[in-house]
């Protein structure tokens, strides 16, 4: 085959890499999310400790990525001193700490569906985030669509039909949490040209995320866990297969984002939200309403266009790129020919 048909195998190994990625993280991110709604809720499993199950999962994580790190040496630790390390990695996991706490604690008061609905806020927080951050310019056309999206989602809420305030105001904090926690990556982190691969992001993040989660957890749940300590019995079957997960979709996000784009992951969180809503009221037997409906299609529509017009701002990028590298290579080979028309003038001279 030439070189045309190369390129097209190539692409096409890309293009099945890229939705194996997607199926991926889909399928890890819908476990996830639906065995820790069994654990926490009260009317499943009923071990409604958000913290402390957080807490495992850092812990097995940390664990994990320790010891590929230092032990078996599977990956190469990556070289940041101390003061970065503090500065850059550490808020990262404080946000990461706070972001997974209040979302696992929203399964608690919240349908599975009803905090699909509320996650569809992202962009409109990770965009109102970039522009008081000065990541992001504000733009007319793209804060009508988060407008948009917010109307959605709000009528979805009022049309909600076991609406908890409190449970509502914990998603909305671990969206904002989360949507920060996104905007310093790029801040903290992309710009200064540090690169952490699965592994070694979790080696550095879920320590600093546990260290953090400890706080809150000696002052909200310990007291109570400790009264209970003669009643609980520690399912490792239960608990290791949920920390399991929450360490395989760790390392999906990191894979997902690392070999696609964030904007992949978008367009493939919406379809994972639309699976777990279509669960959430078949299998679980959560109430959908029309009305929740209408108000998710509503924000499904202004995320997707959302996606597109990112999509189409990257590729005017790259062909903007394309065309100065063009202009470039232009203008070496006009400046190699006049070197050569003056040398051969020289030569003829003498």
């Amino acid at each position: 085959m030439g070189k045309g048909g190369a390129l097209s195998d190539g692409m096409l190994k890309n293009i099945i890499l890229s939705y194996t990625y997607v199926a991926i993280w889909i399928f890890l991110s819908f476990t996830v999310i639906v065995y820790n709604k069994y654990i926490l809720d009260k009317k499943l499993y009923n071990w409604p400790f958000p913290i402390s199950l957080t807490m495992i999962h850092m812990a097995f994580c940390s664990s994990l990525a320790f010891a590929a790190v230092r032990i078996f040496k599977l990956v190469e630790p990556a070289s940041l001193s101390r003061r970065v390390y503090l500065t850059s990695v550490v808020p990262i996991g404080a946000l990461y700490s706070l972001s997974l706490w209040l979302s696992n604690s929203a399964y608690i008061y919240l349908s599975v569906s009803f905090i699909q609905m509320l996650k569809a806020l992202m962009p409109v927080a990770v965009y109102s985030i970039g522009i008081l951050l000065k990541k992001d310019s504000y733009k007319n056309n793209t804060m009508s669509n988060m407008l948009a999206i917010s109307a959605g989602v709000a009528i979805a809420a009022y049309g909600e039909a076991k609406y908890d305030s409190w449970g509502v105001f914990l998603q909305l904090g671990a969206v904002v949490f989360e949507a920060t926690r996104l905007v310093l990556i790029q801040i903290l982190l992309t710009s200064k040209g540090i690169s952490l691969n699965p592994i070694t992001s979790l080696y550095y993040v879920a320590p600093s995320c546990l260290a953090f989660l400890a706080i809150p957890w000696m002052f909200v749940e310990y007291p109570t866990l400790k009264q209970q300590i003669s009643e609980f019995h520690f399912d490792f079957l239960i608990f290791g297969t949920n920390s399991l997960c929450a360490f395989a979709l760790n390392l999906a996000v990191f894979l997902l984002v690392g070999k696609t784009s964030a904007l992949t992951m978008n367009v493939a969180g919406v379809v994972k939200d639309w699976l777990l809503i279509a669960f959430s009221w078949s299998v679980i037997k959560d109430t959908v309403t029309p009305l929740n409906l209408f108000g998710y299609g509503l924000a499904f529509l202004g995320v997707g266009y959302y996606n597109h017009s990112k999509l189409q701002a990257l590729k005017a990028k790259e062909t903007q790129k394309k065309g100065q590298s063009v202009d470039e290579e232009a203008g070496k080979l006009l400046d190699e020919r006049d070197g050569d028309g003056k040398g051969r003038k020289g030569d003829a001279q003498d």
